[in-house]
């Protein structure tokens, strides 16, 4: 396993409320101003999230194998890759259950003045309050530390998660006031159908964490 397995989770860090909240920003009266400090806050709080979950699994798995030199049968790694699966079914879970659940926030049209302080709080607790993000950097961070990859390959997790957040800002710099239609079907096809890209990207990770769980076995 690489870095590159979990890439693609971060698509399903981004979708939904966060891909909406950043379209109306990148058309907001300061679109970069706002858009910079929502991308600033998303990436401190996911950098943290998984930080914190490698951290831990790294710290289990080291009790893990002290406890195992000494009873001689304790093997961490298809522990922690039943754990990542445990993850990655309730986060199917509440992908699924938060399916109807998207659209536009009823508190959004507050947001057209934001300045960056307030987009980068309104990130932050919008990652934080949301359990598939939650659940997401746990998986990340333990598959990560279960494959004994350093803290490092968790970086690009983070800049493609910052990365997509700012495809609305980018947009508006490269094309203008002719990016308002491209950002509102932008924002209308997430709202309908973000859910089943995410349910089709846990499931591919979760069919890799199963592989190494069998030749693990």
């Amino acid at each position: 396993m690489s870095f590159l397995t979990v890439l693609p989770l971060a698509v399903v860090m981004v979708a939904g409320t966060k891909v909406v909240v950043a379209v109306f920003l990148a058309s907001s009266d300061r679109p970069r101003a706002a858009s910079l400090g929502f991308l600033f806050g998303g990436g401190l709080v996911v950098a943290a999230g998984v930080t914190v979950s490698w951290l831990v699994t790294r710290l289990v798995g080291g009790l893990a194998m002290d406890a195992g030199a000494v009873a001689g049968r304790i093997d961490r790694g298809p522990a922690i890759d039943l754990v990542v699966l445990v993850l990655l079914a309730s986060l199917a879970v509440v992908v699924w259950l938060r399916r109807d659940r998207a659209g536009q926030p009823r508190w959004l049209g507050d947001l057209n003045h934001a300045g960056p302080a307030r987009a980068a709080r309104l990130c932050a607790l919008l990652f934080v309050v949301t359990p598939s993000d939650d659940l997401t950097m746990a998986a990340v961070g333990a598959s990560v530390a279960r494959h004994d990859l350093p803290w490092w390959n968790l970086v690009p997790f983070v800049l493609v998660t910052v990365f997509l957040l700012a495809l609305p800002l980018l947009a508006r710099l490269v094309l203008g006031p002719r990016a308002v239609r491209s950002l509102t079907r932008m924002r209308d096809w997430a709202e309908g159908h973000s859910w089943v890209v995410d349910e089709v990207l846990i499931g591919f990770f979760a069919l890799l964490t199963v592989l190494d769980l069998v030749r693990s076995g």
